[in-house]
């Protein structure tokens, strides 16, 4: 059965992505189940250059295909940050989620509303021998002053689908997962994952 390795160590993303990739004919591995640490330097100026390193450092240590991703929050209200320093996006040095939602608040304080904004994610499929490919996906909303919903990570409950009147941490994992910009990259990325698996 064809391995694929998720390049990730945020729970988050691995819960959604191993939703994303049920497969009976997929085994889906993470790389505490081979042993593999690996703290890989996401200082890209793109999504594509960070989630290349990831897929194919994981790729090259491993052995088996592997998928990573690289994804964040752009608000037009700040020009399109934060970006891809959305993970980063905090001053301060060890900022977790929540630091980094009331930063952007923070910023954007004062600016008429609606904040809008989407959520981008790029996948890469990499294999050790070099081969290299990538989908994404986008999901637009807005941001909100107030946080709303237990579910998700991130920026997820401070961004709305104004036509659903939900932020992304109100969606059940299920709803999540046909809506969310990492939901539309994986099923962009399906085909090519097969194609790379057959060679």
């Amino acid at each position: 059965m064809p391995k694929i390795l998720i390049a990730t160590g945020n729970k988050g993303k691995l819960l959604e992505i191993q939703a994303l990739l049920k497969d009976p004919g997929l085994t889906l591995l993470l790389p505490s189940e081979l042993g593999i640490q690996l703290n890989v330097e996401e200082n890209g100026s793109t999504y594509e250059t960070n989630a290349a390193v990831k897929a194919m450092a994981f790729a090259c240590t491993s052995g088996l295909l592997s998928l990573a991703d690289d994804s964040g929050l752009e608000v037009d209200a700040l020009g399109g940050l934060p970006g891809v320093r959305s993970a980063r996006f905090s001053p301060l040095a060890d900022a977790n989620d929540a630091d980094r939602r009331r930063y952007l608040l923070e910023r954007l304080a004062g600016i008429p509303r609606p904040w809008t904004a989407r959520f981008h994610c790029t996948v890469a499929l990499a294999r050790a021998d070099g081969k290299l490919r990538f989908a994404h996906g986008e999901c637009q909303g807005e941001i909100i002053p107030e946080e709303r919903g237990q579910n998700g990570f991130g920026y997820d409950p401070i961004f709305l689908f104004p036509e659903l009147g939900h932020t992304m941490a109100e969606l059940s994992m299920e709803e999540k997962n046909q809506l969310s910009h990492r939901a539309r990259a994986v099923q962009a990325a399906r085909p090519i994952l097969l194609e790379l698996l057959e060679g």
